[in-house]
């Protein structure tokens, strides 16, 4: 009778084993089981690229840049978006206080020197600038690459020289050019306060400019009343925003 015990205590211990192999077996295989659908999940999350929009504006001085920016950057804060407002020069930097000193002719460096200083102040912002775009921020930018190849070129530089320190900085979504001929400009208030305000140079600027349009560009006719240039450049704007959140890959300027 002791050993028919002892004999049914050791097959439950026996069977007890089993069955503990046996569910540690199952849940294994049930970790197993959902470790992929963890793995897509996050891929799929890693691959969201929404992001804000890089909305450059450009022209001759005195065209309304700022002023639109500036207007721009106001709306779309109010409808609720991610927004920042940037212009280069970025004077506040130890490059841009150096490049500010020049504009005011408080200073003189070669044509050479004064264009690779502009490309360095960009390049000063570039990585924050793709942090911004990447965490959803649109920035709106006063005056990017193009004004300065533009400016440069129109002092006699080579214009493929002065292409390439722009190499690799991030492109615009979107370029929008507030048109106006430089003798409009020139009657607008503030006019020649810095090194660069003066219609002849002016004039070969916007010629310089000519040769950078492309058919990505917009363009908007800057002698227009305000109101109606905001509303032109919200409707664009909101385009290439939309875009964006929809997964525009970020390139690289003129990277081919």
């Amino acid at each position: 009778m002791r050993y028919a015990c002892n004999f049914t205590i050791s097959k439950a211990l026996k069977f007890g084993v089993v069955a503990a192999q046996g569910s540690l077996k199952s849940s294994l295989n049930l970790k197993l089981t959902f470790k992929p659908s963890r793995n897509i999940h996050m891929e799929n999350k890693e691959n969201s690229s929404s992001r804000g929009a890089l909305i450059v504006l450009e022209g001759l001085d005195r065209c309304g840049k700022t002023s639109q920016s500036s207007r721009l950057y106001k709306y779309l804060d109010e409808q609720g978006y991610s927004v920042e407002s940037w212009r280069f020069p970025d004077r506040n930097t130890g490059v841009g206080q150096m490049i500010s000193s020049y504009l005011a002719n408080q200073s003189h460096l070669d044509d050479h020197a004064i264009h690779l200083l502009f490309s360095a102040n960009r390049w000063e912002k570039r990585m924050l600038m793709e942090d911004k775009l990447r965490s959803g921020t649109t920035l709106i930018v006063d005056r990017y690459s193009y004004s300065g190849v533009a400016f440069s070129s129109a002092k006699g530089l080579d214009i493929e020289w002065c292409k390439a320190p722009e190499i690799g900085l991030l492109a615009p979504d979107l370029v929008v050019y507030l048109d106006i001929s430089p003798e409009k400009a020139a009657e607008r208030g503030g006019y020649g306060g810095e090194r660069y305000e003066q219609l002849e140079f002016q004039k070969k600027v916007a010629k310089s400019y000519l040769t950078l349009h492309d058919s990505s560009w917009k363009v908007i006719d800057a002698t227009l009343p305000v109101e109606d240039i905001e509303e032109k450049l919200r409707e664009i704007v909101l385009d290439s925003i939309t875009i964006c959140q929809k997964g525009k890959l970020l390139s690289q300027l003129r990277s081919s």
